[in-house]
């Protein structure tokens, strides 16, 4: 394992693909960094002026050093869940751990990079990240195949530990090829108070990806957002979800699924939300635009309800673009295209997510093609 003192080290190839999955690759603006390339973590890198308030290592590296952590490994991913988890179990090549120290609140986000370079190879990861209780962090970590016609596996477990009264915004952002098979599996516990939002953007062509993150507000007062953007084309399989467990008094949970399919593709939204205390809350919504009759979206919204007095809702709407909306915007003196463009754009409007510049920028671009293409 190489730990290179400065970015300046790597291929420029490697650092142009961890670019485009939001790394900022002077480090000015970030609090931490690593770089996991294939089965090894060949950089980490912590700011100076965050020094003794982060951590951020390979997660084998934080094994030896801290006895501790195996009561945080496969405590909520199950490893016999399926033949995924079960592989990673059997072995795995590190990962990220990250831990926010008690009480810190992280100005600058951390953070990582999962990539593969070699064909045909399976990638086993394992990461954890514990939000110390009262800290504040934002995290960007992106995952992206170097080689775009080779075969590869991905298989990533991940576990999150929101503490008492943190919140932690994590974006993940996932720019595989059309030949990557992707298995992540991800659980977050969230305690008193704790807050915990995640991100997710899939905008590349893919194989295929399946996933189903859960996260179990047991403290009371914890909350849990799970927003996801994708853009299926190109004979992509997308089987994306998430699910939120309301165990604790005064738990909320809101699911939020903007997708778009075109060219062939394949997406299951699929959404879950439990409510098992009688002060529990939470809404899902999944809204989706089906471009052509080559391509398959369905949204899956489910809601369980345990206890009496939870209240959880849900509001799912897949089509075509609304031409009742683009004759209303034309009769607002703009074309036919300009109105459908504007459409599409406040369809994708993710600015509240607080993404990357260059993740931003490439959310723009997409959506102007699809425009050009509707």
């Amino acid at each position: 394992m190489a730990n290179e003192n400065s970015l300046t080290k790597i291929s420029p190839n490697i650092l142009k693909d961890g670019y485009n999955v939001g790394m900022d690759l002077n480090e000015e603006n970030r609090s931490g960094t690593l770089l996991h390339v294939d089965q090894n973590t060949i950089y980490t890198a912590i700011n100076e002026y965050f020094k003794g308030k982060i951590e951020i290592m390979d997660t084998k590296k934080a094994l030896e050093k801290y006895s501790w952590l195996q009561e945080y490994m496969w405590r909520l991913v199950d490893p016999n869940k399926d033949e995924f988890t079960q592989k990673v179990k059997e072995e795995f090549s590190g990962g990220y751990f990250i831990r926010i120290l008690p009480g810190v609140e992280v100005t600058l986000p951390l953070q990582s990079c999962i990539m593969i370079t070699k064909k045909d190879s399976e990638q086993r990861i394992h990461n954890i990240i514990i939000a110390e209780e009262g800290s504040k962090a934002n995290i960007i970590t992106g995952c992206i195949q170097h080689l775009a016609d080779e075969a590869a596996r991905h298989l990533g477990v991940s576990e999150i530990y929101v503490k008492k009264g943190a919140t932690l915004n994590l974006t993940m952002i996932h720019n595989w090829t059309e030949k990557t098979f992707v298995r992540p599996r991800s659980a977050t516990e969230i305690e008193d108070g704790g807050k915990f939002i995640s991100n997710y953007i899939c905008l590349n062509p893919v194989n295929d990806v399946q996933m189903y993150p859960v996260a179990f507000c047991n403290g009371n007062n914890s909350r849990v957002s799970f927003n996801s953007v994708l853009y299926g084309h190109k004979n992509s399989s997308l089987d994306i979800g998430s699910r939120a467990v309301l165990n604790g008094k005064g738990s909320k949970a809101e699911l939020v699924t903007r997708a778009i399919v075109r060219r062939g593709a394949t997406i299951f939204s699929r959404g879950k939300m439990e409510g098992n205390n009688s002060e529990c809350k939470g809404h899902l919504e999944c809204r989706g635009l089906v471009l052509d009759e080559e391509s398959y979206l369905e949204a899956i919204p489910e809601l369980l309800v345990k206890k009496g007095g939870a209240e959880l809702t849900h509001e799912a709407a897949i089509g075509k673009i609304s031409e009742k909306e683009i004759v209303y915007l034309m009769t607002r003196r703009l074309s036919r295209d300009e109105a459908i463009s504007l459409t599409i754009r406040g369809f994708m409007n993710v600015d509240v997510m607080g993404l990357p510049d260059v993740i931003s920028t490439k959310i723009n671009k997409i959506t102007e093609l699809v425009a050009e293409a509707s």
